[in-house]
């Protein structure tokens, strides 16, 4: 009996470790086909860039775009060093450490949809405001 509900308890963690997993690739799934339109607005903002109050307004727009791709790249990396495949795609059971990890990848990863959701909505309110 003592051994069923430890084994109920592990399947139990192990359940809530996939949903956090997946919850944390369904961030990334959502923000990675951003990459595309970040570098279309830097190709949009970086002919306006100049000296002037509105040049140096599409400079920052262009580099917050720049920071945002840049820390996507990161992240997918730094997550990729600490998660295997079997761990990321097929529900393997995670570590204490590992566990650890993905409740500070699932923050990270949500603070990195906000700044790139933040550096588009920026370039784009910008760039309206200049047609």
């Amino acid at each position: 009996m003592l051994s069923l509900l430890f084994s109920c308890k592990d399947g139990a963690n192990k359940s809530v470790e996939v949903n956090q997993m997946e919850k944390v690739m369904a961030i990334h799934d959502e923000v990675m086909p951003k990459m595309g339109k970040l570098g279309k607005l830097v190709a949009e903002l970086k002919p306006k860039v100049d000296s002037t109050e509105m040049g140096l307004q599409y400079g920052d727009a262009m580099k917050d775009l720049q920071d945002s791709h840049e820390s996507m790249m990161s992240w997918m990396q730094n997550f990729g060093k600490r998660f295997d495949h079997d761990e990321i795609m097929n529900g393997k059971k995670l570590t204490a450490q590992k566990a650890e990890w993905l409740n500070e990848e699932e923050e990270s990863v949500k603070a990195l949809r906000e700044q790139i959701n933040s550096s588009i909505k920026k370039a784009e309110l910008l760039l309206e405001k200049a047609n």
